[in-house]
């Protein structure tokens, strides 16, 4: 009988394997030569860190944010085509306080090839470029035999018309994004898009890594369509304004793969707007900004007919970030500071609990609206492109809201079950026994690039609070340490 020490040897041993091939593979095919390189390398004819800080995919430098802006056109036209691929390892600290340790930690400490991407676009015109990522989930579904199912959707899309005006007083570029995410068409990777970059397994036994923990976001979310005018003058203010609507008519493509069931249906235009200060000096940037949406969201997307049934939220950030850049040295800093309000709508506002106290007293009801606070730091040091590490905390407090409880005590029992039988049932792992939103913890990263576009990684993400507790969150002795996970991934794009 193999131990667990083994098992898991066993899984770095072939994750290693895969790594290997997947080295070889591409050092063998991998050259100076420019038409080797992905697709916006090969429109350059430029070097990863020419556009990326330290070589790191998506994080840009100064150059590669202004390729961005001036609406990725910088360049020859090439083949527009590249791809990009994830296979990983998750593990999860404890796994035993669970009803199902198969179903609440699918895959765990198992090698799987987790996501893989198709990006299309590069220089259209001199005016007009495209990004534009597809993505495929190996395991998006599962069906009640426990196999899981594939699926591919619209993932990222920035489609852009920029120009950009030069003489002895100024440098302005300006343009227009039709994109399908808020802060998609942002340059810097402080925005809710670009902040949270390593993709993140579908698979439960992921559910705790960094990716998923907390990140600040728009409520709205993506896959559906905007339009946003932008302007960066003399490379130090830079500003943006849109507004966001459902994704339907000519614009559906925005959405495309997903149901109706799991899109994002939103009520008129709803604004959203960004404001940037950056300063270069030597090796040197700093950008100082802030951003925010407002939006309303009907709170069944096959059901638009009634502007009553309407969620309203209102997002609100300030970030910071700081860049030194000098071979063979990268350092990047980030700050984000968000704050959310979340209006219900009023047949979700005010509603009384599933669940009682330990006496079988009545709880308060369901609030009108909540509010949350999230902070989110990340300093980041790669050496000669190919040797790295990074640091990050995430601070995540709101107002608690008995609407958020997935555990507590049944009212027909007087005891916290996970039986479906009983009135009010409780969920482990993911339950929330406090109605309380508040996560707190810190990652830690090394990485390796050992070939231009290859990165392996290994993250370890640890939790002081999760769910509003650092004990027994979900009533079922789940403490937040036990969700601490170490994810191993080799990240290829070519």
């Amino acid at each position: 009988m193999q131990t667990p020490i083994s098992r898991s040897s066993r899984q770095i041993r072939k994750l290693i394997g895969l790594l290997s091939l997947t080295v070889v593979t591409l050092a063998t095919n991998l050259s100076s030569s420019v038409s080797a390189l992905p697709l916006f390398a090969r429109q350059t004819g430029q070097n990863c860190v020419a556009c990326h800080a330290g070589g790191q995919f998506p994080e840009l430098t100064p150059y590669g944010r202004l390729f961005k802006l001036t609406g990725y056109t910088i360049g020859q036209r090439t083949v527009p085509i590249s791809a990009m691929g994830l296979i990983s390892s998750s593990r999860v600290a404890n796994t035993s306080k669970s009803d199902d340790p198969g179903a609440d930690f699918q895959k765990n400490n198992q090698v799987i090839l987790a996501t893989g991407s198709l990006f299309l676009g590069g220089k259209i015109t001199d005016n007009i470029g495209a990004f534009v990522q597809i993505t495929h989930d190996p395991y998006a579904n599962q069906s009640d035999d426990g196999r899981f199912h594939g699926h591919t959707n619209a993932d990222n899309i920035d489609l852009r018309y920029a120009d950009r005006f030069i003489d002895d007083k100024r440098d302005l570029v300006v343009g227009v994004s039709v994109n399908n995410n808020p802060s998609v068409a942002d340059p810097w990777s402080t925005a809710p898009a670009w902040m949270q970059y390593v993709p993140v397994p579908s698979p439960t036994s992921s559910r705790f890594v960094d990716g998923n923990a907390p990140y600040p976001g728009y409520a709205a979310g993506g896959n559906i369509a905007g339009v946003t005018a932008y302007a960066y003058w003399n490379k130090m203010i830079y500003a943006e304004l849109g507004g966001y609507a459902t994704s339907r008519g000519a614009l559906s493509f925005m959405s495309a793969g997903l149901r109706n069931a799991d899109t994002t249906k939103l009520r008129g235009i709803n604004p959203y707007w960004r404001l940037a200060w950056t300063h270069e000096w030597g090796p040197h940037n700093i950008m100082l900004g802030t951003a925010g949406m407002m939006a309303r969201i009907y709170d069944d997307p096959l059901d638009t007919s009634d502007a009553s049934t309407t969620h309203r939220t209102r997002d609100l950030s300030v970030d910071a970030q700081y860049q030194y850049l000098l071979d063979p040295h990268s350092v990047t800093g980030q700050f984000v500071y968000s704050r959310g309000n979340h209006r219900y709508p009023g047949a979700l506002a005010n509603v009384p609990s599933a669940f009682v106290d330990a006496t079988g007293n009545a709880l308060g009801n369901s609030n009108s609206s909540d509010t949350t606070d999230l902070v989110r730091t990340k300093l980041t040091y790669v050496y000669q492109a190919r040797y790295g590490g990074s640091v990050g905390l995430f601070s995540l407090t709101g107002s608690t809201n008995t609407a958020n409880q997935s555990s507590g005590y049944s009212p027909d029992s007087l005891t916290i079950t996970s039986d479906p039988g009983v009135a009010a049932p409780s969920m482990r792992v993911g339950g929330n026994l406090s109605g309380n939103p508040a996560t707190r913890g810190w990652t830690l990263e090394a990485f390796w690039t050992p070939v231009q576009y290859v990165r392996v990684g290994a993250q370890y993400t640890a939790y002081s609070r999760y769910n509003g507790a650092s004990h027994n969150y979900d009533g079922f002795g789940r403490n937040a340490r036990d969700n601490n996970t170490l994810f191993l991934y080799v990240w290829a794009a070519y």
